[in-house]
């Protein structure tokens, strides 16, 4: 599989919140209703009936927002139906205390497991996509096979919850909910998101602040972190979103979005020991994953099959590379850098070639050939311009479907 090192690797905790009691409250989200009189705020507050996630008609607003921060209170207000907290229940062990005298002087307390019981914890938050009850969160939050999962809903209704598929590579969960007419939040797109742009982050903080609204703005893109504290051990995320709205642990898996009301990313993760430093996993990976699971039942992944370094100028002055960018074929005692039977071998990729282009497309720091490589689907016929022994060819081969 493709491998990535010399990131840049940020200490982060993961948001996850365990209560150890029934979750009351949750934090939802809606649209804003449709305003008749003209201006930008109006204008605006109309592409986001236009985009409402609700199947049923919503109420126009008499009095339409005159400012931003009125319009931000709406959004607010108005789509907290779609935001859910969700909960696990297992089986616990019960833990009693005895004592024991082995002397008359003293006793001493033993402790021994006395069967065990269901205990319920409140993990993060998640939120619906479509009206059917499709909902996602972060794989962090769902990933323990041996727990039963629910939601529970802005009334309090709770409703049980399938885990319909955990995505590979990226902190993506797909989850489902009987019933039909669920308010959801309409996907933005992450492609065009520019720094400095409003956004509004909402979850279930610390899993016991229901209906937690911050506001901020987008401070950085194409971020690399490294992130610590799932149970599966600390992983690597790329192009994420770096935002200054509060995101604290219980928002996990809970929506970013921008004054219209759209989810453009999905709140992921915070840097320890910092201020104000979010992160949310773009929107686009998440449509991604909801487009799979609807089409196939699980999330899908091109695959190449070569493993690498990304070249950058320190690791071109010490393997004394020709170029300082592209990505480096090669793998550790052991390992293969380029795997049997896989499109790169088909294409006849070897060791030590360095990858310059990958349709079209240069591979450097910013640029990571896994992120291209995920950016294609299954099937699709791509270039290769490899530098081999100081010459420029060209390769071509076709993606197939990465296994587990």
């Amino acid at each position: 599989m493709e491998h990535l090192t010399k990131t840049q690797f940020i200490l982060l905790v993961l948001l996850v919140s365990f209560v150890t009691s029934i979750v009351t409250g949750i934090v939802t989200v809606a649209l804003v209703s449709q305003g008749e009189s003209g201006g930008p705020i109006q204008t605006i507050q109309r592409v986001i009936e236009r985009s409402v996630g609700v199947p049923t008609p919503t109420p126009v607003i008499e009095n339409p927002p005159a400012t931003q921060e009125e319009l931000i209170v709406n959004i607010a207000k108005n789509v907290t139906p779609a935001v859910v907290s969700i909960v696990a229940t297992k089986d616990v062990p019960v833990i009693e205390e005895f004592l024991i005298n082995p002397f008359e002087d003293f006793v001493i307390p033993q402790y021994r497991q006395r069967g065990t019981q269901k205990q319920q914890f409140s993990l993060g938050s998640g939120f619906l996509v479509s009206a059917d009850g499709l909902l996602v969160t972060n794989r962090h939050v769902v990933e323990d096979t041996s727990a039963e999962y629910s939601v529970v809903m802005n009334d309090g209704k709770r409703l049980s919850a399938k885990v319909l598929a955990l995505d590979p590579l990226k902190d993506i969960a797909v989850l489902k909910v009987e019933g039909e007419n669920f308010p959801f939040i309409p996907l933005g797109s992450s492609d065009n998101l520019r720094v400095g742009q409003s956004v509004i982050a909402i979850g279930n903080a610390l899993g016991e602040f229901q209906n937690t609204v911050s506001v901020g703005v987008i401070s950085g893109l194409s971020r690399s972190i490294v992130a610590l504290g799932a149970a599966s051990g600390p992983e690597r995320l790329q192009q994420v979103i770096q935002t200054d709205a509060a995101i604290n642990p219980g928002n996990s898996g809970g929506p970013l979005l921008d004054i219209t009301g759209r989810a453009i990313g999905i709140n992921t993760a915070l840097a320890q020991g910092a201020e104000n430093i979010g992160f949310a996993l773009p929107i686009n990976s998440v449509r991604k994953a909801v487009e799979d699971v609807k089409a196939f039942g699980k999330v899908r992944y091109p695959f190449l099959g070569v493993r690498y370094l990304i070249i950058n100028p320190a690791l071109k002055a010490e393997r004394k590379l020709p170029v300082d960018y592209g990505a480096l074929i090669t793998a550790g005692p052991g390992d293969l850098a380029v795997l049997p039977d896989s499109p790169a071998k088909k294409a006849g990729l070897q060791q030590g070639d360095i990858i310059l282009e990958f349709d079209g497309a240069r591979v450097d720091s910013d640029h990571a050939l896994g992120d291209l490589i995920a950016s294609k689907r299954i099937g699709d016929k791509v270039r290769l311009k490899i530098l081999r022994e100081g010459k420029e060819i060209i390769l071509e081969t076709t993606l197939e479907e990465r296994a587990k």
